[in-house]
């Protein structure tokens, strides 16, 4: 089982050198560790970690606002560390989109939970994405094909079902989606206007 890759953000290089051994104890395998913000954004996109696991108050850019790039942009999960658990700094690290926030000091045995809830969260949070983007394309191609049965019961005097029908075998004939069929009747129709 390929091991879970893991980049550490804390400006303390004592806490990174402590997290790493921990990390390291765990299992999991840390493929870099950097100072601040910044670093820690540019690193995880050239890399492309499983999680990134950094502290909130650090140099150039915070936690949050490199937490916030990283979910924005997709690129990994980001656990957050802080010696801090006041609500407005939860607040916002929720807003950032964060996946988990782990107050420090913490024990070694506290990360395994944080970090696999975590990988779970954005885990779910990507299919749900996913699924979304399909159903959006699959109104669009409702909406698409509708609108060419339209045009054909218009211009051929069909029915809905004929219109249809016809949409269907001209997709299975020219061995094209119904949507790319529908967009040609659409354009065809178009063409024929002007």
């Amino acid at each position: 089982m390929e091991r879970t890759r893991i980049i550490i953000a804390d400006d303390e290089s004592i806490i990174r050198m402590d997290l790493r051994e921990m990390l390291t104890n765990l299992g999991y395998l840390v493929v870099g560790d950097v100072g601040d913000g910044r670093s820690a954004v540019n690193l995880s996109k050239e890399l492309r970690p499983d999680i990134v696991i950094m502290d909130i108050k650090m140099p150039d850019m915070d936690g949050i606002e490199a937490a916030r790039i990283l979910t924005e942009e997709r690129i990994a999960p980001v656990l957050l560390l802080s010696a801090y658990s006041q609500q407005e700094l939860v607040a916002k690290a929720r807003e950032a989109g964060v996946a988990g926030y782990l107050v420090k000091p913490f024990r070694e045995s506290d990360l395994t939970p944080a970090i696999e809830v975590a990988l779970t969260r954005f885990s779910e949070f990507r299919t749900l994405e996913r699924e979304v983007g399909d159903l959006r394309e699959t109104l669009e191609t409702r909406k698409i094909v509708e609108r060419a049965k339209g045009i054909l019961m218009e211009s051929q005097g069909l029915n809905e079902a004929e219109a249809f029908r016809r949409i269907q075998k001209m997709s299975m004939n020219n061995r094209k989606p119904m949507r790319a069929v529908a967009e040609a009747v659409i354009l065809a129709h178009q063409i024929g206007e002007n």
